[in-house]
């Protein structure tokens, strides 16, 4: 149970640690200007992708099946992430 809490206090370490890559940004530099709306969204998408990773992780046994579903999650999370920033594939 230990285990499991201090698992998920990295998840949400981690996510915290990467939304502040932006917001350290938007005070540096005017080329980077993210709305509240734009935190919320990456936070969720993040913390999405770390707890159903870590669900993954948890429920399947084989580890060749772990690594192929988190990097199918990963590569997932990236595309969407392009779409939001960009619009790579809806113009």
């Amino acid at each position: 149970m230990i285990i499991q809490r201090k698992r998920y206090i990295a998840i949400g370490i981690t996510v915290v640690l990467i939304l502040l890559i932006p917001f350290i940004a938007m005070q540096l530099t005017n080329e980077v200007n993210w709305s509240l709306m734009d935190f919320i969204v990456a936070g969720g998408l993040l913390l999405t992708t770390g707890l159903v990773c870590e669900w993954v992780l948890r429920k399947v046994s084989s580890l060749f099946y772990r690594v192929i579903i988190c990097l199918v999650i990963l590569v997932s999370l990236l595309l969407v992430w392009a779409e939001l920033a960009v619009g790579i594939f809806i113009q």
